[in-house]
């Protein structure tokens, strides 16, 4: 990773996870007004095939995925080498494929990134091992799926967006379990599998990890995902702002490095309420924390990202909107020279 691979937007938005539409072209709409780094949707809603799990799971030999989501794996023809297809036709890709058939259409503003997600390798090897997979062939297995699928979805969206920036996340919400002992894997090896994912990205482009569950920083840093995606410590937990703290000077060598933290903001778990003045408080109070730790303000601000905490597809569409209205007013007030005059003085 190297200053020169991401282009610094300070404050720029992007969003997280699955969006709640059963419909394709509201989804498609929402996707580009929502936020000032469009994100390709995917819609487990309208087909249990564009859940994240079976999105990685299609073109995998003697592993099938039922109407409502299930995993079947037939041992006898499971080949942990077999070359895996990406079918970008099939119903698991069906809002990715209706994103990029809207690409000219709607870039009339001339954005030069999107942003995409895939499951990454820890947690689908930690689903393959729910359906009877051993480690040893679950997480190698997960780990193919996961470059195999990524790789030919970025050559697809450069094929139909040119040269555009991709942002590539890998959504790991079994991390949290991952950490703990006793887990089937090491530290060590969860920490090598996220890495193996994210080496397949063009160095053009932007590979990052979201983790919307207990942050692991040093872990997380570990990985060499050039952006971080966590939801914002709750000012409220000493655990949470301590492990943040403690990582201080991690996250200065991250940025000095031009790597990024997309900071999940709004809340998406549970009554989501509240307003951009709540939000953006709380997320000036953890920047404040850090820059007391020694991090530098400027370089906070200019390499962070505002986001969703996590995803909305169980959410209405109001709610997701109403989410997305909020992410932008975060934003905004982030840029705004209060905010900034508190980050330098770290108060």
């Amino acid at each position: 990773m190297t200053s020169e691979t991401i282009r610094p937007r300070r404050g720029a938005t992007f969003a997280i996870g699955s969006l709640p539409h059963r419909d394709i072209n509201e989804a498609i709409e929402c996707a580009w007004r929502a936020t000032e780094i469009p994100t390709i949707p995917s819609l487990p809603r309208r087909s249990p095939a564009e859940s994240m799990v079976a999105q990685a799971l299609v073109g995998i030999e003697g592993v099938s995925v039922g109407q409502y989501g299930g995993i079947g794996v037939d041992i006898s023809q499971l080949d942990v080498d077999h070359f895996i297809t990406t079918d970008i036709t099939s119903d698991a890709y069906g809002s990715f494929a209706a994103f990029l058939d809207s690409f000219h259409e709607h870039n009339t503003s001339r954005v030069d990134t999107v942003k995409w997600q895939f499951i990454g390798p820890v947690t689908l090897g930690t689903a393959l091992l729910r359906v009877g997979l051993e480690p040893h062939i679950a997480f190698p297995l997960a780990l193919q799926a996961v470059r195999s699928h990524v790789e030919a979805l970025e050559l697809e969206v450069t094929r139909v967006c040119g040269d555009i920036t991709q942002i590539i996340m890998l959504d790991e919400p079994s991390l949290e379990e991952a950490w703990e002992p006793g887990f089937s894997i090491s530290s060590e090896e969860v920490i090598d599998l996220i890495s193996g994912a994210l080496a397949i990205v063009t160095p053009n482009n932007v590979g990052g990890v979201h983790c919307c569950a207990r942050t692991n920083w040093a872990a997380l840093l570990a990985t060499g995902a050039q952006i971080i995606s966590i939801p914002v410590p709750s000012t409220a937990s000493e655990e949470e702002m301590d492990a943040m703290v403690a990582a201080a000077s991690r996250i200065s060598d991250h940025m000095e490095h031009g790597g990024q933290i997309a900071w999940g903001a709004v809340r998406t778990d549970g009554p989501i309420g509240g307003s951009a003045e709540r939000a953006t408080k709380i997320l000036v109070d953890c920047m404040c924390a850090l820059v007391r730790a020694g991090v530098d303000p400027e370089k906070l601000r200019a390499m962070s990202y505002i986001t969703p905490a996590c995803g909305l597809g169980t959410h209405s569409d109001a709610i997701a909107d109403a989410v997305f209205d909020t992410v932008r007013n975060v934003a905004r007030k982030m840029g705004e020279k209060a905010t900034a005059s508190r980050l330098t003085h770290g108060t």
